[in-house]
């Protein structure tokens, strides 16, 4: 069984942890595969038994992916294992790492893997289409996708199509149009509501809205949504996908969102691990 460990080893806490895991993963008989650009840093570390590659080559040869840091490096490598229908497993080093399974002192878990006592919990992912006049860019998202002001812009309003019926029109700082996987991230900060990732729909969260009415709005993926804005005086607005690059848009650009065919497989090794997150990184203060 072969395991692509994606980690960014230039990081000293993902460093750190890094050398148990190799070993984890041999003592459970599974192959680590890591890409080539580490390989010095593995020399040095004395670590035996990996094979190296390029990132597409491992993602291709791997039967599951590890991530090691926390819900960004996941976002980032999700993705990949999205396309290439591979599960992923997360070890966490970041402060929360809400989607990652498991912590640095129980890596003994990872038997389970090569033993095959794990479930898999299914994310659903979002296609994002930005029109700018005529050129298209596409993204897809696992958290959410954001429209807001610029630093110093007036408030946009911002309209909401469900196919073609409007949903809301509201004036605020911003949009949060999030997944359940996305609702316990930057849509939970902005008073949404927590969703069980096994309920596929949008959660619409208005970012500081100018109304006295300020709720989520859970939506159907059966129609895919638009999201537009009308200009105030010197309104700016950007979208960003997954925290990723801001892209500038104008009142006559729209974003397309729909679910995605694409979807994450999470590999879950207790069951209900996120109501187990849930209840220990998010009711709980962080340390």
């Amino acid at each position: 069984m072969k395991i692509f460990i994606c980690a960014n080893l230039y990081k000293e806490k993902t460093a750190n942890i890094f050398p148990d895991v190799i070993r984890s993963l041999k003592l459970y008989g599974m192959t680590p595969l890591v890409e080539s650009r580490f390989c010095n840093i593995c020399r040095e570390m004395n670590l035996n038994g990996i094979c190296f590659g390029e990132a597409e080559e491992n993602a291709e040869k791997c039967d599951f992916f590890l991530t090691i840091g926390g819900d960004g490096t996941i976002l980032r490598w999700g993705k990949k294992a999205a396309f290439y229908r591979k599960p992923l497993i997360g070890v966490n080093t970041g402060r929360l790492g809400f989607m990652a399974n498991l912590e640095k002192e129980n890596l003994s878990m990872l038997s389970a893997i090569s033993n095959g006592k794990y479930k898999l919990s299914t994310r659903m992912m979002l296609d994002v289409i930005i029109t700018t006049g005529s050129e298209q860019k596409k993204y897809t998202a696992l958290n959410d996708v954001v429209l807001f002001k610029g630093t110093t812009s007036k408030l946009p309003e911002y309209l909401v199509f469900s196919g073609n019926t409007e949903v809301t029109r509201v004036r605020a700082d911003g949009l949060i149009i999030s997944t359940p996987t996305g609702s316990t991230a930057y849509s939970l900060s902005a008073g949404g509501p927590i969703i069980d990732p096994k309920i596929y729909c949008f959660e619409l969260t208005a970012l500081c809205p100018h109304t006295l009415f300020n709720r989520s709005m859970l939506l159907s993926v059966e129609d895919p949504l638009r999201a537009e804005y009308i200009a105030y005086e010197n309104s700016s607005v950007f979208v960003s996908v997954d925290g990723n690059e801001s892209v500038p848009i104008s009142p006559d650009d729209s974003v397309k969102i729909k679910k995605s065919e694409l979807c994450l497989n999470l590999i879950d090794i207790e069951g209900e691990s996120f109501y187990s997150s849930v209840h220990s990184k998010l009711m709980k203060p962080l340390k």
